[in-house]
């Protein structure tokens, strides 16, 4: 496995493009797995693939605020991304059997490798919620997600390290969808930050998946081409 440094995105929904980018590079055969890491430059409201924008978020705040509606292409929950959200790209190969050949298998594999570097990078008793959420002390602070292709499978997610807590509830509306665990809580009520810094986020990720410099170039092409074909597209992040 080869992780990557990012360049500047040259949009809020350019890191988006890159999840699909890398993805679909493993799929085409030109690229292997992956590992890459990323934090958005200001706030914006990123949806789970196949939800409703008006229903996820209040959007006459995010227009007022100047905050993107942008849409990823896993499921899972709307999210506030922004300085202090981290994020990590995980692109895996799916072999014939073992856990990562079913999506709730690679759940639970995933997870479980996340909740133990984390565990022991923050020296706090970490847990698996839902199906892809970590906590502590039942608050979350950790949310991913999956899409799976014939040969690979993209796995990502956030870790909450320094983000302004309050901007959620200001361009989030309560989730359509909540997992047992959240018991009807308002944001504030639900997650916390974890104390950490992105570099040792990073190095965790990178120690725990084995992955070494990459020594093949990014997938600039693929994410020309993903831009000019969604993430790039107004009706691609609005459609719902």
């Amino acid at each position: 496995m080869e992780w990557f440094s990012t360049p500047e995105p040259e949009s809020p929904a350019e890191p988006l493009a890159w999840d699909e980018a890398f993805l679909e590079r493993a799929e085409s055969g030109e690229g292997g797995e992956a590992l890459w890491f990323w934090e958005a430059p200001g706030p914006c409201v990123v949806l789970g693939y196949g939800q409703q924008a008006a229903v996820e978020a209040d959007l006459e705040a995010c227009a007022h605020h100047g905050v993107p509606v942008l849409r990823r292409c896993s499921g899972g929950g709307t999210v506030l991304q922004g300085p202090g959200c981290w994020n990590y790209g995980l692109v895996l190969r799916i072999p014939e059997s073992g856990p990562l050949a079913s999506i709730t298998g690679a759940n639970q594999w995933i997870m479980e490798r996340n909740r133990s570097l984390l565990s022991e990078l923050l020296g706090l008793p970490v847990l698996v919620e839902g199906h892809t959420d970590l906590a502590v002390e039942g608050l979350k602070f950790s949310g991913n997600a999956q899409r799976r292709k014939r040969n690979h499978l993209l796995f990502h997610g956030t870790v909450l390290h320094g983000f302004p807590l309050g901007l959620i509830a200001r361009f989030l509306r309560f989730p359509s969808a909540q997992p047992e665990y959240r018991q009807n809580r308002q944001h504030l009520e639900f997650v916390r930050n974890v104390a950490t810094t992105p570099e040792a986020l990073a190095q965790a990720w990178i120690r725990a998946w084995g992955a070494e410099p990459a020594r093949t170039g990014f997938p600039s092409e693929q994410t020309r081409a993903a831009l000019e074909a969604r993430y790039g597209n107004p009706d691609w992040h609005s459609r719902r």
